[in-house]
């Protein structure tokens, strides 16, 4: 099935990736939260591991194009699409690790216009809503 997703960061004018749409494995009408959620952290984590990874006399320049290099350096990450690590992401350890930071408030996901609170919160896939994914950031400081 394929399903739309948006990715955006609070504070900033343009989106740091824009629409996408990702092939998620799963048939049915309906799902919850934590199903899609556990779903789209499959399909990343398996394009993650299929990308091959460059070793030193491979080594290819992958420079963003220059409008995408504003918002890059915005962001205070300027990529250029090379993986050096050569370990493979675990996906029990990934799945863990996004349901945990759902749980813990990093990042708020919306089905349309609305806000999706509760992990086990059924969605309608039969409407092809577009998913919007928003990285929280917490404030610094103190007051003292």
């Amino acid at each position: 099935m394929e399903i739309k997703v948006t990715v955006k960061q609070l504070g900033r004018k343009h989106p740091v990736l824009s629409e996408q749409h990702l092939e998620i494995d799963y048939d049915g009408n309906s799902i919850s939260l934590e199903q899609l959620l556990k779903l789209i952290v499959q399909q990343q984590v398996g394009a993650f591991n299929a990308k091959s990874f460059e070793t030193e006399d491979q080594d290819q320049i992958q420079a963003p194009l220059e409008n995408y290099l504003n918002i890059l350096t915005d962001t205070g990450k300027a990529g250029f699409g090379s993986i050096y690590n050569e370990k493979r992401a675990d996906l029990e350890k990934a799945r863990e690790n996004a349901i945990q930071a759902f749980e813990d408030g990093m990042f708020a996901v919306f089905c349309g216009e609305t806000r999706l609170e509760n992990l086990k919160q059924i969605i309608d896939l039969s409407t092809q809503p577009v998913f919007t994914f928003i990285r929280l950031t917490f404030l610094a400081g103190s007051y003292w």
